[in-house]
């Protein structure tokens, strides 16, 4: 096992040094960075001087090192917009849309794993035939046009749903302020039900299906036939025998979609005005607030890598032959 972990480790270490690289290659062969840092009426020697002192004169190799340095340190930098360290900027925004990501998955997860458990046990029927439908339907509505339709309908016309903004409760939570943090939370599930719909719409409907496909396996086993040759009942049969072995690649799904979800709400947090991290990340490449791109990039994918190494591990655990 501690073998598994390590090698796992390395791998963990080497992809998160390829997400730095392509990030900062991506951000500074975008232009000139020093024009960011010096006012339109600057002169030739000012900017010149000004790219000598932030150090845009060196090789980009070592512009590179020079960073990596400063992020082992956890220096990412300041922000060309808020004129502070641009991780602070990152972590401030990084609540809300852990709820919004958080409150997708579970209604995702909630109301996929029974609709694909009930249309694998009715396959063939119409119910399974409509399930699977609107399975494919929800997975082929681009998440933004989902979010715009519904803020137009549930938000504008119906008037059942905020349609912007957010009532914070994990923020006063981390501040130790519990009673105003339950004191937000229906507020803060209202105004997050129409983008956390947009969000997980994709996700439910892939899971389902994987949820179908999964279960249809496992029932053509063997072990599940000469179950219910034993007269064994059928919730029984479900539960103890075939839901528990089709978890496998169902457990996979479920613990990388966060870090899916997390990363794709960039475009459902601008529709809704949601003060996200996503939001923050679109703001900062339209501003070119290279610093905040790079800490969210390197946060969101250090959150991503890590969530991958427990999944591996939970599959391990339930699976001792992927560790060979």
């Amino acid at each position: 096992m501690w073998t598994f972990l390590i090698r796992r480790l390395l791998q963990s270490i080497i992809v998160m040094i390829g997400v730095t690289l392509i990030s900062f290659i991506s951000l500074q062969i975008g232009g000139d960075p020093t024009y960011l840092f010096v006012s339109e009426n600057a002169t030739t020697e000012e900017i010149e001087a000004a790219r000598i002192a932030l150090g845009f004169d060196r090789p980009l190799h070592i512009q590179y090192l020079s960073y990596i340095g400063n992020v082992f340190q956890g220096d990412f930098g300041n922000s060309l917009s808020y004129r502070q360290p641009a991780m602070e900027v990152v972590l401030e925004a990084m609540p809300a849309t852990i709820e919004l990501t958080f409150f997708s998955l579970v209604l995702a997860i909630g109301l996929s794993i029974p609709l694909g458990i009930y249309a694998a046990l009715h396959r063939g029927k119409p119910v399974d035939g409509g399930i699977m439908t609107i399975a494919m339907l929800g997975q082929s509505i681009p998440n933004f046009w989902m979010g715009i339709m519904m803020f137009l309908f549930f938000g504008l016309y119906l008037g059942w749903f905020p349609i912007s903004g957010n009532v914070p409760f994990l923020e006063p939570l981390f501040e130790g302020e519990f009673r105003e943090a339950f004191t937000n939370l229906p507020s803060t599930l209202h105004h997050m039900v129409l983008p956390a719909l947009a969000v997980g719409t994709y996700t439910l409907a892939r899971n389902a299906r994987l949820v179908r496909s999964s279960m249809l396996e496992v029932l053509q086993q063997d072990y599940v036939r000469t179950a219910r040759s034993k007269g064994i009942s059928e919730r029984r049969v479900v539960v103890n025998h075939a839901l528990r072995n089709a978890w496998l690649p169902v457990v996979t799904m479920i613990g990388l979609e966060f870090g899916f979800l997390l990363g794709g709400v960039v475009v459902v947090e601008t529709v809704f005005s949601y003060p996200g991290i996503g939001r923050l990340v679109f703001n900062a490449i339209n501003q070119r607030d290279i610093p905040v791109v790079q800490a969210s990039v390197i946060l969101l994918a250090g959150i991503f890598i890590m969530l991958n190494l427990i999944v591996d591990l939970v599959y391990a655990r339930l699976d001792p032959r992927v560790k060979l």
